[in-house]
């Protein structure tokens, strides 16, 4: 009788050990949306005057794979706290237009908490709000664009269990202080001038410049933009404090003149290409050792990740030639020569005089190299010359 109750009493042990640890699992998996923040990044919250439950803001850069989290301190200004690394997204440079085009969007989004997913199948995720308003006037279609868990991308930011389950706990955090929406700023590239002028060729550029108004008035300020659509075209409101507007305004005005600039200096212009978006350096090397990140949505594709096609090959420009130097003037008309005299009436230039003379010398200074520089661009036209009269007609004319 106790040989054949001995199979069954470890089978009914069996069964209530995987209740158990089922009983264990399950909450533990289901409470995967409240675990705390990491004290690392609490500590780096701190650091910077911020904490846990103060507003956030995030900013995702395609090019770069990665996604800076950004905290309102006490004074009133966001600052950068953390930078995470991107494990997968996908399409190309440039703005999501249509469902299935496997691009991640490009703009300015915003998250309510309505919009955090706790029941993910991607670990955890939130939607970043796609199509805006701006996005809709142009027709876009598609929805559902997610930042989530694991290394898979159709068109989100698959940014692994791990660091979505950060930032899912830095959203939840910030919503429970008081913050009803943030705002995802989502670009291609961190908007420097530097970039700026090397994708002036790019088709998206004129999109582009769009952003990197709303990005400029950003950075001068560390107020969140108020953002809108006019014609088909992001606006940003006016900041409420005069100072801050006119800092605003001036680092976009420096910043176009410096892209200009460096167009005008001989940068390159390039156009970057992907097989089907990119992935963070940080991850291709974890992967390589073994590290687990879930499914990875078409590896094969991050072998031709972010291809630069030249379009326009730096150039040196050269240097406008010297206006005659000062030791040049004294020879010529210096003290001593047969010209002195006529220095002495007019007043040489070098000696700060007003005259005729000073004029007309200005003129060469200033005029000559540009002339000069316009010939070595090749921007100047050649002079045009009449034909010459043939010499019959010259005599009869006589």
């Amino acid at each position: 009788m106790l040989l054949p109750d001995a199979p069954a009493a470890l089978l009914r042990r069996f069964l209530l050990a995987l209740l158990a640890l089922c009983a264990v699992a399950a909450p533990a998996r289901a409470d995967k949306a409240s675990q705390p923040i990491p004290a690392a990044t609490l500590a780096l919250m701190a650091a910077k005057g911020t904490n846990a439950a103060a507003p956030i803001l995030l900013r995702a850069y395609k090019r770069d794979s990665e996604i800076e989290l950004w905290k309102r301190n006490a004074a009133g200004r966001y600052v950068p706290i953390k930078t995470y690394p991107i494990c997968r997204w996908s399409g190309q440079l440039g703005p999501k237009t249509k469902n299935g085009d496997r691009q991640v969007p490009e703009g300015f989004y915003t998250v309510a908490k309505s919009q955090m997913n706790p029941n993910s199948r991607y670990y955890l995720s939130f939607d970043i709000g796609y199509p805006n308003a701006y996005d809709r006037a142009h027709g876009a279609t598609g929805s559902a664009i997610m930042v989530h868990g694991i290394c898979s991308s159709m068109g989100c930011f698959a940014m692994t269990d791990q660091v979505a389950g950060e930032l899912f706990a830095v959203a939840r955090e910030a919503f429970a202080g008081g913050q009803t929406a943030f705002q995802f700023q989502a670009f291609p590239f961190r908007m420097t001038a530097a970039n700026m002028a090397r994708h002036r060729t790019d088709p998206n550029i004129g999109f582009w410049r769009q952003l990197k108004e709303g990005s400029d008035r950003f950075e001068a300020t560390g107020e969140e933009p108020v953002v809108g659509v006019a014609a088909g075209r992001y606006a940003f409101q006016p900041l409420r404090d005069p100072a801050k507007e006119a800092a605003a305004q001036a680092l976009h005005r420096s910043e176009n003149e410096r892209i200009t600039e460096l167009a005008e200096e001989g940068a390159a212009a390039v156009r970057t290409t992907y097989s089907d978006g990119g992935q963070h350096a940080f991850w291709a090397h974890r992967i390589s050792q073994g590290f687990p990140v879930g499914d990875i949505s078409r590896p094969e594709a991050l072998a031709y990740a972010g291809q630069e096609v030249v379009l326009i090959a730096a150039r040196r420009k050269p240097a406008p030639p010297a206006a005659m130097p000062e030791s040049l003037w004294a020879a010529v008309i210096g003290p001593g020569t047969p010209f002195y005299p006529v220095r002495a009436a007019y007043r040489a230039p070098f000696e700060g005089g007003r005259t005729p003379l000073f004029a007309a010398t200005r003129r060469y200074e200033e005029t000559l190299p540009r002339l000069l520089r316009a010939a070595l661009d090749d921007g100047l036209a050649p002079p045009a010359f009449a034909d010459p009269q043939p010499t019959v007609e010259r005599v009869a004319q006589r």
